[in-house]
């Protein structure tokens, strides 16, 4: 197993909107890097892996964003709609 590099992400879901058909349910939550989706849907963590990467390697967000350490992102199925919350945990 790789090292970790960087800051931990924690991602959290807090929202489903419909039926997440990987599973997931408001509350799960995932250590998650570039090295590890932790259980997270390969769809999900594809295209939340940009933000991830950035949050793990010290990046930040717009200060319109709000918090630096974190951003929420939705599924790709607008559908069923799964919304993650990211965290960058600072020690």
């Amino acid at each position: 197993m790789a090292e970790q590099l960087g800051y931990p992400v924690v991602g959290t879901i807090k929202e489903i909107r419909g039926f997440c058909s990987a599973g997931h349910k408001v509350g799960d939550t995932f250590e998650l890097s570039g090295y590890s989706s932790a259980g997270l849907c390969g769809f999900f963590y594809q295209g939340i892996f940009p933000y991830l990467i950035m949050l793990q390697f010290g990046g930040s967000f717009p200060p319109e964003w709000g918090d630096p350490d974190v951003v929420e992102m939705d599924c790709m199925d607008k559908f069923n709609l799964v919304t993650i919350e990211l965290r960058r945990m600072r020690e």
